[in-house]
Order: structure tokens, then sequence, then C-alpha cells
């Protein structure tokens, strides 16, 4: 395994990269502009950092911008009515993340302002190790090491590492802070992140134009693509449920989902629990002609939810819920959104 020694040129050779190479994002500040000296904004940069945790670049990005027109500034956001952050969330998945951006938000702004180190950008709801390093070295220029995805898999590769993936995590992130160098440590972890989104692929790696190819390891060994070497993913538990969707005139009825547990907060299709194994006890909003429309499939982080949708006419008093014009129906969860539109196409 190569050593310290070895990645002595990594930074400054991965630094010049990237200076010609970044990619154009709207959180971003390029490098010639930072050599300008403008500063990225940390509100910004944290917003980036939360909505892209569990979804890519593109699917993030209109989210970012519709947010940021939405909200400018952090105070803007921590001001915001919950509901509202939840519906614009909508799509983005994960929604306590939404809740702690809330949370986050109100506590940055009873400081006065974003912390600047890792150690108390920690402390703050919704920021792991990750996002309190990403943002200390970005927003603030801190010699602090952002390890994502992206740069694990630079770095397995790098070293060559074949041991238990929990213990080889441990030895990436202390390569990648000993590389953090003095001057631009941010745009160092910008540059990692880049070199693994558009070289160090996750398949078919572009290494004949990597800066860093003749320092790799497991190009040496001819079998790049074969990092990092993790362990097998169990197979994916598949749940039952069913989503109503009761309908009166024009209107459909919703629900408001519980503030705590899964998709907490967000507006719904009235429906069943989704136990853990076996099928639901079905619990209608109201006796009606129930009519079965089909299934939507959804996959949630540890588990696939088969949602049965079925649809009714109301002939009775109204139940108690959220009843909404078809045509303003917006901002549910993706998987009530698939149901929603399962049965009412048109809409």
């Amino acid at each position: 395994m190569p050593g310290k020694r070895s990645f002595k040129e990594l930074p400054a050779r991965l630094l010049a990269w990237y200076d010609k190479h970044a990619r154009d994002l709207p959180w971003r500040v390029s490098p010639a502009d930072r050599a300008l000296g403008k500063r990225p904004d940390p509100y910004r940069i944290w917003l980036s950092e939360i909505m892209l945790q569990q979804t890519t670049i593109p699917h993030g990005t209109p989210y970012f911008h519709a947010f940021t027109q939405r909200w400018p500034t952090v105070e803007a956001l921590a001001n915001s009515r919950d509901e509202e952050v939840m519906t614009a969330w909508a799509g983005l998945g994960y929604y306590a993340r939404a809740r702690n951006l809330l949370k986050c938000a109100r506590e940055v702004v009873a400081l006065g302002g974003f912390p600047e180190t890792e150690k108390t950008l920690v402390k703050l709801p919704g920021i792991g190790p990750y996002t309190a390093g990403a943002i200390a070295a970005i927003a603030f220029d801190q010699q602090a090491a952002a390890v994502d995805g992206n740069v694990d898999r630079v770095f397995a590769r790098l070293l060559a590492l074949k041991g238990e993936w929990a213990e080889e995590k441990k030895v990436i992130a202390a390569e990648v802070r000993a590389l953090v160098p003095e001057k631009r440590p941010g745009v160092f972890a910008e540059a990692l992140m880049d070199l693994g989104a558009t070289i160090c692929t996750p398949t078919r790696p572009n290494c004949l134009i990597c800066p860093l190819a003749d320092m790799c390891a497991a190009r040496a060994e001819g079998e790049p693509d074969t990092y990092p070497r993790k362990p097998a993913k169990a197979a994916t538990k598949v749940r039952h449920g069913v989503a109503y969707v009761l309908l009166e005139g024009d209107e459909v009825m919703l629900v408001r989902r519980p503030d705590k547990g899964l998709l907490g907060g967000m507006l719904a299709l009235p429906g069943t629990e989704w136990p853990k194994s076996g099928m639901p006890d079905e619990a209608p909003p109201v006796e009606a002609n129930w009519e079965t429309i089909g299934e939507v499939r959804h996959v949630f982080t540890h588990f696939a939810l088969i949602l049965t949708v079925k649809q009714a006419r109301l002939t009775a008093k109204r139940p108690d819920g959220v009843w909404t014009p078809i045509r303003d129906v917006e901002g549910l969860p993706s998987v009530f959104a698939k149901a929603f539109l399962l049965a009412l196409p048109e809409a």
C-alpha cells in the first residue's frame, strides 16, 4: 500500500486539475472568482449539502434553485412555516432532513450565523461529520476533511484497499485529513468531490485523463473498477400497504401524517400501515364501493413498498381530512404522488 510520501504531490496536482475542470454548480464559487476574493455563502453551501445527501445533482439542483429563490437567506428559511418547507421538499425524500433543515436554520439564526468549525457545526441538527467538514472547508476555508462516497471511492482505489470496509473507511478518513492543505482547503474538498464524480466514477473510471493515475495502486493492478470492495448488500425487504383515493366532486381527501416517523408531517393519501411482514389490515376512511386501480412500487432506504391503490367516490358524510381540489394537489411525497397519478392520470 502506498505510504503518505507517495501522495506528497497529490494536493497541488489535484488543485491544478480542478482550476481547469471545476464543475459549474449554482452553490459554488468558481476557482477564478475565489482568486479574486469572492467567498462562498455558508447558507448555500449548507443547503446544497443537506439536499444532496441522498440524491443526485441533476435531481437536486432544481430544488436548490426553488428554495433559494423562495428563501434567499437562512433568516428567511428560519421564519417560514413548517408546512411550506415540507411541501417544497416533496420529491427529495428522507423528510426527517427537511424537519432538521428548519431546526438547524432556526438555531443558526439564534446563534447569529453559521459556526465556522467542524466541532461546532456538527452540534447542529442534521449535520454529521461529513457535512460539518464540507461546510467548514468550503465555506470557511478551515483545514477540514470532507469524506463522502466519492472520496471513499477515490482513496479505496488509490490505496487498493482490500480489508474490512468499515475499518478501511477509517484509513481513508485519516489519509484525507493528513492531505488537506493549509491553503485552499475548501477548493481541495471540492476538487476531490469532482474527481470522484466525473473521472473516478463507480463504473468505467476514466484513468487515461485522471491527474492522479500514476499514484493509483488499483490502476497499477489493472482492475480499478473492482474497488471499493464493500460487503454484499442484503436483499431488499418488501412491505405492502394500501392507499385510498377518495373523491367528492372535484376534490380529493388528503391527510397530514404524524410529525414523527417516516414521511412525518407530510400531506398524503389516507392508507394502511406498512407492516414489516404479511399484508396490512385494511382500514378505508369510509365505507364505499372501493375499486382497485393497480399498484405502485417505491424504494425507501431499508425496504421496498408495494402500494395497492384503491379509489371510490364519497356517498356519505365527509370524514375529517384535508379536502383539496384535484387540480391543486402538489407536494405529495413521491410514493403518494405515484398513487395519486395512477388513480387520476389526467391530474
